[in-house]
């Protein structure tokens, strides 16, 4: 096969530039400068120069769009910096409450100044940039890790495969998300529904479907589109002061963000766009379940930082949930992993807010008694956040005379225990602990869980196969089970390999070793959480004393109020719990003993801030063991804090310590503290 000639080199250099550039002005700045049929002719002649030379074809050709070959399977890919989710509004003195909140923690008076976005009903998805050119698209997953859909991605023509210009990071991660259009998805399921098969019942579920197909022609020949709402990571570029710049930068990167993005002042700002933006609703070409807002300066949202899984800075302001009317058949009590029995409507299917819907949670009996419904009522349902069906209310003048009290069973639907409701209490409970089969699967996911014993490759489809689908299939009945499994029984369940089997009972004899903190909170008491089973621990010292407490000392440990202490008590209470702790005990778990009290609290009263990258040890770590001297651990840098620790690479709460002139120690200098 002949070279291509230089001139044809040139050539086909050109037309990639061309096309980037007409990419960017039509689906960037949505102002085109030629005609389809003269962007098609462009397109036509570059792949008939990589037919004829293979070599042009470059990773980022435009041609590459049309879908490579399948691939085997999704890979993880770990995001930079993390996917985190926003809190919801769903009325305006949420909204309100949100705003003060953020004023008051930053102590300003004058008003906030809020990017504020549409919120696209699609799928989030991270796109990574190295030297400008995109090397992996990757989905949310858990936030920090999710999965590798790169093949799927490039098929996306709103997706840059390479960014303009070139004042753009060595590395970037670009945040957005994937959606179908309204008209093109409507065009997609009357295809579907043409060739017998499967349609979609929402835009939503159709984008999350399509990029999870292995083989990327499938995506190519669905009408897919992108947004990008921000940045995730980026490395050796000043950024703007303001997400807003952010967005234009991103703009001039050839990166599509939404041209209804704009600067709002204050509240009313908030809810003036909220009002415009729902009133625009129906109208726009794609589906849009809110409008997200968000602090404009950086340096504020650096101050404001971030609480569990969200930010503090930026909120979802959902619309209204659609309301439909139907009629409700019957309730049925599903026990989760606490115990607690939760009602569950099941209803005449009807469709709302882009699903059919047949069961709605009623939440708990007093939920029940409040709204006064029977078996046999008309009812009000709606998806509330666009997500999870309820019951709202009762039609009463439709109610038929031979409609049926709901009551709350005696027993539990699953195991037949008594089922108990704790006086002031709204959840009813199942009091068969482990002995019941349907906590005993959540009671194990949870006990093998990261944040608990944390053995790694025991998840929700093994556990399911070792539980088994009644008492005489299972194999592990309580979580002592779990270290008495033998490599026959793990290379006996589905798609478990010796290689795998031996993997998993390293990490279950690894997992022998833990922490107090972290093995109360495997044991799944209700109420307790991690701070909480960190407090027990550092208050008690050891399980034994953890265990014969009253409940009015255990009201005496801070964040543990009566509700909690109940929960504790009882649990310690029961012989087949003690039963369980100390069949762990006898097959090797352990944990060393907590530092008594007296020294845990040398901390006391002080506030620390951590930044960069610690040598010895996690920030994880050091945070667990500044808290468990009785230190509190935040995120971001004022004239409380106490000391801010200092590791490598430090951001910009090193410079807002010195400026408040707050005490800056290294790692060694907090080891030292810690002693």
């Amino acid at each position: 096969m002949s070279q291509p000639g230089k001139d044809t080199c040139e050539r086909a250099a050109a037309l990639r530039e061309q096309i980037a550039y007409h990419d960017y002005r039509y689906y960037v700045l949505d102002d085109p400068e030629i005609a389809d049929a003269d962007y098609d002719r462009l397109f036509r002649e570059l792949k008939a120069l990589e037919a004829t030379y293979p070599e042009l074809r470059t990773e980022d050709s435009p041609t590459r769009r049309v879908g490579g070959a399948p691939v085997s399977g999704f890979a993880s890919a770990k995001h930079l910096r993390p996917m985190l989710s926003l809190d919801n509004a769903f009325t305006a003195d949420e909204l309100v409450a949100f705003d003060r909140r953020l004023c008051d923690r930053l102590g300003i008076e004058e008003a906030l100044s809020y990017s504020a976005e549409t919120k696209f009903d699609g799928t989030a998805i991270s796109l990574l940039y190295e030297e400008g050119k995109l090397v992996r698209g990757a989905t949310r997953g858990d936030g920090q890790t999710g999965e590798d859909i790169t093949h799927n991605v490039r098929t996306i023509e709103t997706v840059p495969l390479r960014l303009r210009g070139v004042r753009f990071p060595k590395r970037l991660e670009v945040r957005g998300e994937v959606y179908i259009p309204k008209a093109g998805f409507n065009a997609l399921n009357a295809r579907l529904a043409n060739e017998g098969a499967k349609t979609f019942v929402n835009p939503r579920n159709a984008a999350a479907g399509t990029l999870r197909q292995l083989d990327p022609r499938v995506a190519a020949a669905r009408p897919l589109e992108f947004y990008a709402y921000g940045i995730g990571y980026h490395e050796n570029h000043a950024l703007p002061s303001r997400h807003s710049e952010i967005l234009e930068e991103l703009r001039e990167w050839g990166v599509r963000v939404s041209p209804l993005s704009r600067v709002v002042e204050g509240v009313d700002g908030c809810q003036n766009y909220y009002d415009d933006i729902a009133g625009k609703r129906d109208e726009l070409p794609y589906e849009i379940d809110g409008v997200v807002f968000k602090v404009d300066r950086l340096d504020y949202q650096e101050m404001l930082g971030f609480v569990s899984r969200a930010p503090r800075w930026a909120i979802a302001f959902k619309f209204p949930a659609q309301e439909v009317t139907t009629v409700l058949r019957g309730v049925d009590f599903q026990v989760g992993r606490t115990g607690a029995l939760t009602p569950v409507a099941r209803l005449e299917p009807v469709f709302v807010g882009g699903v059919t819907v047949s069961n709605a949670t009623l939440h708990n009996i007093d939920e029940i008694e409040r709204k006064d419904v029977h078996i046999g009522d008309t009812v009000i349902v709606r998806r509330a956040g666009d997500v999870i069906p309820e019951v709202v209310r009762v039609v009463p003048e439709k109610r038929s005379s031979d409609a049926q009290q709901i009551t709350l069973p005696t027993e539990c639907p699953v195991c037949g225990s008594d089922v108990v409701r704790p006086e002031g209490q709204a959840a009813a409970r199942c009091s068969g602990g482990l002995v019941c089969p349907a906590q005993r699967k959540e009671k194990l996911r949870h006990f093998a869980s990261r944040r608990a014993m944390d053995i790694e490759g025991l998840g929700t489809k093994i556990i399911e196969q070792l539980v088994g689908g009644g008492e005489d299939e299972a194999i592990v009945r309580t979580p002592a089970d779990i270290y008495r499994l033998s490599m026959e029984q793990l290379v006996s369940l589905d798609r478990m390999g010796e290689k795998s089997a031996r993997n998993l009972l390293a990490a279950i004899e690894d997992s022998k070793e833990t922490t107090l903190p972290r093995f109360l909170f495997s044991l799944g008491i209700p109420e307790v959480g991690e701070t909480t089973a960190a407090n027990l621990a550092r208050h008690f010292g050891d399980l034994e004393s953890l265990a014969a407490a009253s409940r009015d000392e255990l009201e005496q440990i801070p964040d543990v109020g009566p509700v909690v202490a109940q929960h504790v008590h009882d649990f310690f209470d029961q012989q087949e719990n003690r039963d369980v702790i100390a069949a762990l005990v006898g097959v090797g778990v352990h944990w060393p003993q907590e530092p008594s009290v007296v020294d845990n609290r040398r901390f006391e009263g002080q506030t620390f801030v951590l930044t960069g990258s610690l040598e010895t040890m996690t920030r994880d770590e050091a945070r667990e063991r500044i808290e468990n001297a009785g230190g509190k651990v935040t995120s971001s840098v004022s004239r409380k804090t106490n000391f801010v620790v200092k590791g490598n690479d430090p951001g910009s709460k090193l410079k807002k310590a010195e400026e408040l002139e707050v005490p800056v120690i290294d790692e060694s200098g907090l080891l030292g503290m810690l002693g």
